[in-house]
């Protein structure tokens, strides 16, 4: 990802799966492609053990408003909730500042 260092905003996406996650792996993978295309899309890191955790990367708020409006992504919401997770939590983050090692 590269921000070219602006401020910036983090979807923090973390949840536990139910009992029920067919088709879980394939609307998952449709989502992340989907996600990619979105304008305003900078990236996205995820790690699942017992609980996962994905955090998308975007320019704005309108760009993330957009992604949670978008058609695709409210059928896989509501799959979700009504399938595949028994609990999640959203929490969005402006980044004003980043480094690595």
């Amino acid at each position: 990802m590269n921000t070219k260092f602006h401020p910036y905003y983090a979807v923090i996406f973390t949840s536990k799966h139910s009992n029920t996650l067919e088709g879980y792996t394939e609307m998952a993978i449709q989502m992340e492609q989907l996600a990619k295309e979105q304008p305003g899309f900078l990236g996205m890191d995820s790690a699942r053990n017992d609980i996962g955790i994905t955090v998308s990367y975007w320019e704005s708020l309108d760009s993330i408003t957009q992604w949670k409006q978008h058609s695709d992504h409210l059928v896989a919401q509501r799959k979700s909730r009504n399938h595949w997770y028994s609990w999640y939590n959203v929490k969005i983050c402006k980044v004003e500042r980043e480094y690595e090692f």
